[in-house]
C-alpha cells in the first residue's frame, strides 16, 4: 500500500473546513459513536442549539438510510460502506454530505425524488411532510425516500443536491448534500 500523506490530507480537511469525515462499513453502533463525536464537535464549534440538533438529525437520517438500504440489498461489508462528511462553509452553514453504493435504477429514482423536493419552497415541503405522514404504512414495504428525506429537505437552508456516479455492473455511487 502506498503511504498516505496525512499532512496534506489534514491541510485539505482544514482548508475545506471539514469537522468530521468517515469512510467505511457502517453499523448501528458506529452511527451512534460518530453521532456522539459530531455532537462534541458541534459543541466545540459553538453551534447554535437548533442548528446542532438539525445537523445531528440530518446526519442520523442519512446514515441510517444508507445502513437500511445496504441491508435490504443484502450487500456485503465492502458494498455497504458509507462516506460521510460534515463541514462548515464560508457563510457559517453546516454541510452534511453522505454517499453510498446503490443499484443504478434506485439511484436514478432517488435523484428524481430529490429533484422534486428541491423545487419545493418551505410551505410546500411542510405540506408534503404532512401528506406523507398521513399515508398508510405498508408493513411489507422497504422504507426509503419518504418522510425522513422530506424532513432533511425541510431542515436544509438550501435545496438538497444529489449526484450519481456510475461505477459499472448496474451500480452507482449516490451522494446527497444538505446545508444546515
Amino acid at each position: 500500500m502506498e503511504t498516505i500523506d496525512l499532512f496534506s490530507l489534514r491541510a485539505h480537511f482544514n482548508q475545506s473546513r471539514i469537522l468530521l469525515c468517515f469512510n467505511g462499513p457502517i453499523s448501528r453502533s458506529l452511527i451512534e459513536e460518530i453521532g456522539n463525536a459530531l455532537k462534541n464537535y458541534l459543541q466545540a464549534d459553538n453551534a447554535q442549539p437548533s442548528a446542532a440538533m438539525d445537523v445531528f438529525s440530518v446526519y442520523v437520517e442519512m446514515t441510517q438510510n444508507i445502513r437500511h438500504y445496504a441491508q435490504a440489498q443484502g450487500y456485503g461489508e465492502q458494498d455497504s460502506s458509507a462516506t460521510v462528511v460534515v463541514a462548515r462553509n464560508e457563510e457559517g452553514h453546516y454541510l452534511v454530505q453522505a454517499g453510498n453504493l446503490v443499484e443504478q435504477a434506485d439511484g436514478t429514482a432517488l435523484l428524481e425524488r430529490i429533484g422534486n423536493l428541491a423545487g419545493l419552497d418551505k410551505a410546500e415541503l411542510k405540506a408534503a411532510y404532512k401528506a406523507q405522514l398521513r399515508q398508510p404504512r405498508d408493513e411489507n414495504a422497504v422504507s426509503g425516500a419518504g418522510l425522513g428525506l422530506i424532513d432533511v429537505a425541510r431542515k436544509s437552508t438550501q435545496p438538497l443536491s444529489a449526484s450519481l456516479s456510475h461505477v459499472g455492473d448496474g451500480r452507482a455511487f449516490f451522494s446527497l448534500r444538505a446545508v444546515i
